[in-house]
């Protein structure tokens, strides 16, 4: 079963002079369910807008989208949000946790907007799985950068998503911090988490089951899987 759908996107950008910039030229990508794809590309490929647009955080774009065989294109922007947050768990290079908090706060983050008696339960185990433990009460800003992004994928799993969608998850990282993370990574999709990254380092890219290239907008015919 095909998690994500894209037929045909095209996106354009006009600056302030009324110049257009073609991001995305009619661009077809399908991932399946349990995949773990890296998308790669040189500055200007179009990586960023179409992390946005599989993010569902752009709906202002040409073409059609379906995920989990659901037509998003024309969802109000309630229910996009309420969408991704139920179905799409971020992981960013700059990580965004909150400084003042401590890990386990940062990892309650999704779900800050409900309240249910086993998100705290559940949080605590999402940080053990990720190596925590005995970091639970430690604030972000006395974390390791590695740790950081660690704490960065148990906030991200909090609601049980359906894809996670990592942003050069470790641009950021020293190699064998990359490595571990990277593992983490792999174990997740071994469980059967659907994986997309979005990275400019080939050897990261490897770790995936499918590399998707993007050169000017469309995928290079040169992806291939592992």
């Amino acid at each position: 079963m095909n998690i994500i759908d894209l037929k045909s996107i095209k996106k354009d950008y006009r600056n302030k002079k009324n110049v257009i910039t073609r991001a995305l030229r009619g661009l077809d990508l399908c991932v399946k369910e349990g995949e773990f794809v890296a998308i790669m590309g040189r500055s200007g490929s179009g990586k960023s807008t179409l992390m946005n647009i599989i993010g569902l955080l752009d709906s202002n774009f040409e073409g059609e989208y379906s995920f989990k065989s659901k037509d998003v294109k024309n969802l109000s922007g309630n229910k996009l949000s309420e969408l991704r947050g139920r179905e799409i768990g971020f992981v960013f290079q700059q990580f965004n946790l909150l400084k003042k908090a401590d890990v386990l706060h940062n990892v309650l983050l999704p779900t800050v907007y409900r309240s249910s008696g086993g998100d705290k339960k559940r949080a605590e185990s999402l940080i053990n799985k990720v190596g925590l433990k005995d970091k639970i009460r430690n604030k972000s800003n006395e974390l390791s950068v590695g740790q950081i992004q660690r704490v960065a994928i148990a906030r991200a799993l909090m609601m049980n998503p359906s894809v996670i969608l990592a942003d050069e998850p470790t641009g950021n990282l020293d190699t064998k911090t990359a490595m571990e993370v990277m593992d983490l990574m792999i174990g997740l999709n071994k469980e059967g988490k659907t994986l997309v990254i979005i990275t400019h380092e080939q050897d990261i890219a490897a770790y995936a089951n499918r590399i998707v290239l993007l050169k000017d907008g469309l995928i290079d015919k040169g992806g291939k899987r592992r």
